[in-house]
């Protein structure tokens, strides 16, 4: 795997090559299981509380017991993290090794996660995006491994040429399919209320944060589909890309096709606070 500098595997640390789990593993026979994505910046965990939270929160959803108590899964992650200093941590939880039955076993779980080293090359500047039907289940608020439905989502995008899809579901804008999405309304930022319909972006919530801190005004509601083509900013969030503009939608620029002026502060904002946590100011 690109970049892949350590794995860690069910108690031991490994390369690439070294590793292997079960096909009677239920992750790879049903997608029973849960994971995170965690950026390192500087040789540092970012957020590392709110994603443990969140994979707290998902194990419980599912009915499994989490392996790990937080420090435990810090000084794994530490480790993973050392490896490369800049990238992205990935973790999984799937319930384990079982004949196949839907009934949960009574099994020991499978854990495993790797450190990505960071990709030299830049990453994604600015968004397209298509909306299409939220087909998913209703408890998009569990960071599931089972996401067929978030990938069928964001290749259809790719085939029409864009880069993300935002769902939307009975007429509302839920979220998109490996992101949050943010708008602007009248120098308000709105972003979709947190609710089950939605995953609870660790990004997202930061974003939010720093927004109030600056006295932006910020809303979270419902929002309808037909605002995306009326707003003044379209924005999206997530782990591995940070704040990134959606500079269009179903083949239509949003507001000109350019950046706004609102995002341009926000993403300031979060780039400040991303070189500040790189430097140790803040936690």
């Amino acid at each position: 795997m690109k970049n892949v500098t350590s794995i860690f595997l069910n108690g031991e640390f490994l390369q690439a090559r070294e590793a292997a789990i079960s096909p009677f593993d239920r992750g790879f026979l049903f997608g029973d299981g849960v994971y995170e994505v965690i950026p390192v910046y500087g040789g540092r965990i970012f957020r590392l509380a709110g994603h443990l939270q969140r994979l707290e929160a998902s194990l419980a959803s599912i009915r499994l017991a989490n392996p790990f108590d937080r420090s435990r899964w810090a000084a794994m992650l530490d480790r993973l993290a050392d490896s490369a200093g800049e990238g992205t941590l990935y973790l999984q939880v799937t319930r384990g090794v079982a004949p196949r039955d839907h009934r949960f076993p009574d099994v020991e779980p499978t854990v495993f996660a790797y450190m990505q080293a960071a990709d030299p090359e830049p990453g994604m500047q600015t968004a397209s995006a298509i909306t299409l039907p939220d087909w998913r289940w209703t408890r998009c608020d569990i960071k599931a491994v089972s996401l067929l439905a978030n990938v069928l989502a964001r290749d259809e995008a790719a085939r029409q040429g864009g880069n993300e899809a935002i769902f939307v579901r009975d007429g509302l804008v839920t979220e998109g399919a490996a992101s949050n999405i943010f708008l602007v309304d009248g120098g308000q930022v709105i972003t979709s209320r947190q609710d089950q319909r939605i995953l609870a972006g660790i990004t997202r919530e930061l974003l939010l944060e720093l927004l109030r801190g600056e006295g932006i005004a910020v809303s979270e509601r419902d929002i309808r589909a037909g605002e995306l083509a009326t707003a003044e900013e379209v924005w999206m969030t997530s782990s591995t890309k940070g704040v990134i503009p959606v500079v269009g939608i179903d083949g239509r620029p949003v507001a000109g096709g350019e950046p706004g002026p609102l995002f341009a502060r926000a993403a300031g904002f979060y780039a400040e606070f991303v070189a500040r946590f790189r430097a140790g100011e803040v936690e």
